[in-house]
């Protein structure tokens, strides 16, 4: 009996032995992750981590860190040179590193404008000084293609795209493609360079080099090509190279919505009888910036009770256009615009029944329809850069139509 008392004795010391290791095991703290950015080691500081509020200055931010008025006066006094403290802007994140002592006291305020750019104000030294750095930008080039299945953003989101790159083809095909009445199926081929800051954080589209869209059974292509090196702005050309940029644009909006087209009669909506309309409408919300499709002088910038408030730009001594029922009238008469450019908001003045822009084209003082009118194209390519066009475009085609091709 004795020895069996001995026995369970130590069964129990060695339970419990074990018991207790097991939780000295549980109970050993992991080592804490080291963590740098902006070229500090976070763990040696206190980090406080926060966006530009309502209200907030770079004093106000600053004053909360013991720090006194006069404190706060000489500071901003000794960094507006380097960084202007004006600039903070509501949303824009900024993080102040601490000392881990009991003082607390403030080591670096971080000031982010944007994803490239970071300010640090370094207020170790009785000398505050502000440096400012860029991050490291990285550019990947790729070519997509594939084939239209519902809008052209949507569409290019599916093939990893960013939004940004359906505005600038937009932007490029604007006198060329309609995109509102592309089909789907319609293929397509582009070739552009992206950026990415720190090789990982994406920061938009950096160049478009080439593109192909099929619109109404035709591929067309698209290809950057300054004639002269001088040239500040970029045009685009297809493969024969003819410039894409006309001498008008398709429509005064972005958006195309025909509602009412040119006619010799038509029931109108407000006169109730049926009379010629000598325009195309196009119908948008209230506000919606309208265009002038070509540059020019303007004519008139004035009020009637049919047009209500409308703007007429003289384009040459053959071409005139006129937008009738604005909201408002951004524009006066005599003023230069330039194709592009936002002469007026959609609204309803005059004789209308909902906000639309009534487009107007005259050609040698007579009203026509700019939809069946074949426009003048811009100023085409010199001869001599041709041999030097064709050079540079031929293996982006050939890249183009060799990815289409797998599709």
């Amino acid at each position: 009996m004795k020895k069996f008392l001995t026995l369970l004795t130590l069964a129990l010391l060695i339970i419990s032995c074990k018991k207790d290791n097991e939780d000295d095991v549980l109970t050993v703290k992991k080592p804490e992750p080291i963590v740098y950015a902006f070229g500090f080691k976070l763990n040696d500081f206190a980090v406080i981590n926060d966006t530009i509020d309502s209200g907030d200055t770079f004093g106000s931010i600053i004053e909360k860190q013991n720090l006194n008025g006069k404190e706060v006066y000489d500071v901003v006094a000794k960094v507006k040179d380097t960084f202007d403290v004006r600039k903070v802007r509501i949303g824009k994140p900024y993080t102040m590193l601490l000392s881990k002592d009991k003082t607390k006291k403030l080591q670096y305020f971080i000031y982010q404008p944007d994803n490239l750019v970071y300010y640090i104000v370094d207020f170790r030294d009785s000398i505050v000084v502000v440096n400012k750095k860029t991050r490291p930008i990285t550019f990947k080039r790729r070519t997509i293609a594939g084939e239209l299945n519902g809008s052209l953003s949507e569409t290019l989101k599916n093939e990893g795209a960013a939004a940004q790159l359906s505005s600038e083809l937009i932007n490029v095909y604007k006198w060329s493609i309609d995109f509102f009445k592309s089909k789907k199926g319609d293929k397509f081929a582009i070739t552009f360079t992206e950026r990415f800051i720190n090789d990982s954080v994406y920061d938009g589209i950096d160049s478009l080099h080439a593109a192909f869209f099929e619109y109404k059974g035709k591929k067309i292509y698209a290809f950057p090509f300054k004639q002269n090196a001088s040239d500040k702005k970029v045009d685009y050309y297809d493969e024969d190279g003819k410039a894409l940029k006309n001498f008008f644009l398709k429509a005064p909006l972005k958006s195309i919505n025909i509602t009412s087209r040119f006619a010799k009669s038509r029931f109108h909506p407000v006169q109730l009888r049926w009379k010629a309309h000598s325009g195309t409408d196009y119908a948008a919300p209230q506000g919606t910036p309208i265009m002038t499709t070509a540059s020019g002088v303007v004519e008139a910038a004035a009020y009637s009770a049919g047009n209500g408030n409308y703007v007429k730009v003289k384009h040459d001594r053959t071409y005139s256009t006129q937008y009738l029922h604005m909201s408002r009238i951004l524009v006066r008469r005599g003023q230069h615009v330039t194709q592009g450019q936002v002469i007026g908001k959609v609204g309803s003045t005059g004789l209308a029944t909902g906000p639309h822009v009534c487009y107007r084209f005259w050609k040698n003082g007579k009203q026509v329809d700019a939809l069946k009118l074949k426009l003048p194209n811009s100023t085409p390519m010199d001869k001599k850069n041709k041999p030097r066009f064709i050079e540079y475009m031929t293996p982006l085609k050939r890249e183009l139509d060799s990815i289409a091709a797998l599709k």
